[in-house]
């Protein structure tokens, strides 16, 4: 009689990356061999949902009117949008596009907007506008167009973590344009590290310029920053992120946003709701919510500040 035996194949780390929604992803996970077009299929499918520059996709499809079948992407996208925009009051809406279209790239067109301009587009803009009955979306108004550009690469970060999970996959850290999800350890048998940035003026990702190294284990972050697109009027500077309300440019000292949630597509929501509220508002927000944050403020002397959660200091690297 002979014996035979088969032995299990050594888990190793891995790491897929690739573009989506015009920035980068890396995935880096311990398995038994590499997921990269597992990844890379999981990926084309959300592309088909939710890229507004797709002509064929669900979210173009319901901004041109046309009949589309809703998938589980699109749903869960506009649900999370939802229950955002009502936690902050309208802060976060998903239908604000005309109006961050009329103010233009870099603001350079600023003297071409009125407030007539404005008026007229805010009619376009609400999120009690636009509601989900039956699996189809309905509009107020035909003109309503639908933008989850401030939320879908935080929910695509979760797409993949859950693909992974599917794999019995418990080390990971999924990194899609800077949304994060972590789970388990790093190839060092660590929690897996994420740099913050200071708020220097410049497009730079600078090792020198850390403003802190998160540490993090079975969470996702996401971070939000107006401090590289603004512009500066009469002694004033405005930043690029819009406010629903309003119409203009935020005028918060918020200049950046770090949240830590259990799952990125809500660090991501509440990083850009954020950027728009002031502190006291955020910290309300984040305490009824559970959320641990990071925010760095403006002062009136061109320094900044930081404003964090009591628990924060759980998930700084200590140098």
């Amino acid at each position: 009689m002979i014996a035979t035996s088969c032995k299990e194949k050594k888990e190793s780390y891995f790491e897929t990356r690739g573009s989506i929604f015009h920035t980068t992803y890396s995935v880096k996970y311990k398995h038994t061999h590499s997921l990269d077009e597992e990844i890379t299929e999981k990926l084309a499918l959300f592309d088909n949902s939710l890229n507004p520059f797709k002509t064929t996709s669900i979210i173009s499809k319901v901004n041109n009117n046309e009949s589309a079948k809703l998938d589980s992407f699109f749903i869960n996208v506009f649900n999370k949008s939802k229950e955002v925009s009502m936690d902050t009051d309208g802060m976060f809406d998903i239908t604000v596009s005309p109006l961050i279209n009329a103010w233009g790239f870099g603001f350079k067109n600023i003297d071409n907007v009125s407030p007539e301009m404005i008026d007229s587009l805010k009619q376009f803009v609400g999120f009690q506008k636009i509601r989900l009955e039956d699996n189809k979306i309905i509009k107020d108004r035909p003109e309503i167009q639908i933008n989850t550009s401030a939320i879908a690469k935080g929910y695509s970060t979760d797409v993949i973590a859950q693909l992974l999970e599917s794999y019995g996959i418990n080390n990971y850290m999924v990194d899609i344009g800077g949304e994060i999800r972590t789970k388990g350890l790093n190839a060092k048998g660590k929690c897996w590290q994420i740099g913050i940035t200071q708020p220097v003026d410049k497009d730079i990702f600078d090792y020198e310029h850390l403003q802190t190294i998160i540490k993090l284990c079975d969470k996702s972050l996401a971070t939000s920053g107006n401090y590289r697109k603004y512009y500066t009027r009469d002694g004033k500077r405005f930043a690029h992120t819009i406010n629903p309300n309003t119409g203009y440019p935020s005028e918060s000292n918020i200049l950046s946003a770090t949240i830590i949630a259990d799952d990125c597509m809500t660090a991501d929501a509440y990083a850009t709701a954020f950027m728009l509220t002031d502190t006291a508002t955020a910290r309300t927000i984040a305490k009824k919510k559970g959320l641990s944050y990071l925010l760095i403020l403006g002062t009136s002397d061109s320094t900044y500040m930081t404003v964090k959660s009591e628990d924060f200091d759980n998930y700084e690297q200590k140098q």
